[in-house]
């Protein structure tokens, strides 16, 4: 369960709100810590299935092996061009990998309706692509702040 936002109230996002919002957007912001403390932000598509975000990351990537090595992660999922239509949502917690890695389609029945997601969002397929380069990451938040500044209007 994720912890309830403190602060903001008067703009964040109703559950429903938070759901949908991550349900439409595509990219999401991840940010993880380098060996030296150091934070690293890197840009990734994603899929929510209403309870986790799962991300797909190339498994040789600086992201992958910092997780590997400390599986704290922040992620921004935002939108809005001018700051009265500014909205986001930003999760935090620990990395889980899941399934094989890198991902070649060994069935994995944990990894059925993520892959479905994001095939579907992101590829307009039916089916997951698998290149044997990529691998699965569940981010089941601790916390979770959104805000939606369109909510300033309506007072």
């Amino acid at each position: 369960m994720a912890a309830a936002q403190r602060r903001g109230r008067r703009i964040m996002m109703s559950p429903a709100e938070v759901d949908a919002f991550l349900t439409e957007q595509r990219t999401c912001r991840v940010a993880t810590v380098s060996p030296d403390g150091a934070p690293h932000v890197s840009a990734l598509w994603f899929a929510w299935d209403g309870t986790s975000l799962w991300l797909y990351s190339i498994t040789r990537s600086r992201r992958w092996s910092e997780l590997r090595r400390d599986p704290r992660i922040a992620v921004v999922v935002d939108a809005g061009e001018e700051y009265g239509d500014l909205r986001g949502v930003e999760l935090s917690g620990n990395a889980v990998f899941v399934g094989e890695a890198p991902r070649t389609g060994t069935p994995c029945p944990e990894l059925d309706e993520p892959e479905r997601l994001f095939a579907r969002k992101n590829f307009g397929l039916g089916s997951m692509p698998h290149d044997g380069r990529h691998g699965w990451l569940r981010l089941t938040p601790e916390a979770v702040v959104s805000w939606d500044f369109r909510k300033l209007a309506e007072r």
